[in-house]
């Protein structure tokens, strides 16, 4: 995830100080890992410097001094180019899953390297249940809901990959080990 461009994207709406991105952040991206508030300062001071957004004044409300930012002509640019462009496909494997099953395996005897997939299967398909409790549960939002299916869809990409590695599992170990 680009922080800058998120911020950016937050910004787009209107002139925002630092607080208010990061809540913005925390309930528009809710499966994202929450932004720390030294985060966004640092980003917004980068994203000053480069010219992409610029103070829009300060308010105080009940607390310390807050600058609020917004958009730059520049910034607004960086933005659409960003959201323009698409994403390549991962070129590697970068998976902590992946290297956990592919280390198991060169270390593991055939039974060990079994019970963890095993295992892992089974913590991904209760993942899976929790998941699909948020995302048919009353006070869901659109967000929760967009967010859940994408994990979803990863989580059951990884269990059907567990499962096809399980079933080669034992060919695999003959080929590290012959």
């Amino acid at each position: 995830m680009s922080t800058s461009h998120v911020l950016l994207g937050l910004l787009a709406a209107g002139s925002r100080h630092g607080y208010e991105l990061k809540r913005a952040h925390d309930t528009r991206l809710p499966r994202a890992k929450p932004l720390a508030f030294g985060q966004v300062y640092a980003t917004l001071g980068r994203l000053q410097r480069d010219g992409l957004v610029v103070s829009a004044g300060q308010d105080r409300e009940a607390g310390p001094d807050r600058t609020a930012y917004t958009l730059t002509d520049q910034g607004r640019a960086a933005l659409t180019g960003w959201l323009a462009a698409v994403e390549p496909p991962m070129p590697y494997v970068t998976s902590a899953l992946f290297t956990k099953v592919a280390v198991a395996l060169l270390v593991a005897d055939l039974n060990a390297a079994r019970s963890y997939l095993i295992a892992q299967a089974r913590a991904h398909t209760e993942r899976l249940r929790e998941l699909t409790a948020v995302k048919t549960a009353p006070a869901s939002t659109l967000a929760d809901v967009v967010a859940v299916d994408y994990v979803i869809a990863h989580l059951d990409a990884d269990l059907r990959w567990l499962r096809t590695t399980l079933t080669r599992v034992a060919d695999w170990h003959r080929e590290v080990h012959p």
